[in-house]
């Protein structure tokens, strides 16, 4: 479907209000220009990423600022004659602060069960249809932003920073990791390239960025005797991380993602899930959505 209006909402949930049914209940919206009952969403703003035109359009209509979890299906209709795409994520919400927002006269929770059958044969139907109500975790991993080419700059290249299009992307970054993560523990490689890239995003919650050896590609750094060596304490890093079941951000190369990502993957009982290509552009970034059970209830890629 081309040349389409971009919208992106949510499914929030929260978990069920009688604990003997065990049902989560979902949130939905009436919207008095169509009568309707639907999940939350909108369109997006010229520019704007489809992540931030998500969490804003939910904010605007329920008063609640989601952080979002694994993607549900994207519906595409047509709409007032025009091609519409809408992207849907999963959102879990204690709901304390819901409250009817704008364009929006009534909002409700349903039990899971309830809310597919008001949304039946609706175009949220494939969406509350495919929903899990699973809390996860993001551990994310992100390549570093645009710091110019290595052949240009003199000195070490540990100390090469971000060019002007890299602080650009940086603070972009910043804004996308919080619609996963509002704060998480920030880690990164100790190339300046790679703090900087991630030092935006933890200063906006008050966080610091962590710097970790064992994130640089071999050979680049003394600290490792061997491939083995380095690769053993990487794992206990990831294993530590899914074990501490708090969000994460790990900055990392181009040249060490394939090696991060399949040991993230493994450290989350899913080594199968590694894509054939896990590359990511400048700035982009991988989030593997992890439940409880510590296992990989997601993989996902986004760019900036």
């Amino acid at each position: 479907m081309t040349d389409a209006t971009l919208a992106a909402g949510a499914a929030i949930w929260r978990p069920a209000a009688d604990p003997e049914s065990g049902e989560a209940e979902v949130l939905l919206v009436h919207r008095p220009a169509y009568d309707d009952w639907s999940m939350p969403k909108g369109k997006s703003e010229p520019g704007e990423h489809i992540l931030v035109t998500a969490v804003r359009e939910v904010l605007e209509e329920t008063c609640v600022r989601p952080v979002l979890g694994p993607r549900l299906p994207t519906v595409e209709y047509i709409s007032w004659g025009r091609p519409k795409r809408v992207s849907y994520w999963a959102a879990f919400s204690l709901g304390l602060e819901a409250a009817p927002g704008q364009e929006i006269d009534a909002i409700s929770w349903l039990p899971l069960a309830q809310a597919r059958k008001q949304l039946a044969d609706t175009h949220d139907d494939p969406v509350i249809s495919a929903l899990q109500p699973v809390e996860t975790v993001p551990l994310i991993l992100a390549r570093h932003a645009s710091a110019g080419r290595k052949a240009d700059w003199p000195g070490d290249d540990f100390a090469r920073p971000l060019d002007a299009a890299g602080q650009v992307d940086a603070r972009v970054l910043a804004g996308l990791l919080a619609c996963f993560a509002p704060a998480a523990r920030v880690i990164s490689s100790p190339a300046l390239r790679c703090t900087e890239t991630v030092r935006p995003y933890a200063e906006g919650f008050g966080g610091s960025v962590e710097a970790e050896v064992c994130l640089v590609p071999f050979g680049r750094a003394p600290d490792f005797s061997s491939r083995t060596e380095q690769a053993d304490t990487l794992r206990h890093l990831l294993c530590a991380l899914v074990a501490q079941r708090r969000p994460a951000v790990l900055c990392l190369h181009r040249e060490n993602l394939p090696e991060v990502l399949a040991a993230a993957c493994t450290a989350l009982g899913a080594p199968a899930a590694v894509p054939a290509d896990p590359a990511l552009p400048k700035g982009g970034f991988w989030v593997a959505h992890v439940s409880a059970g510590r296992e990989l209830a997601a993989l996902e890629r986004y760019e900036p």
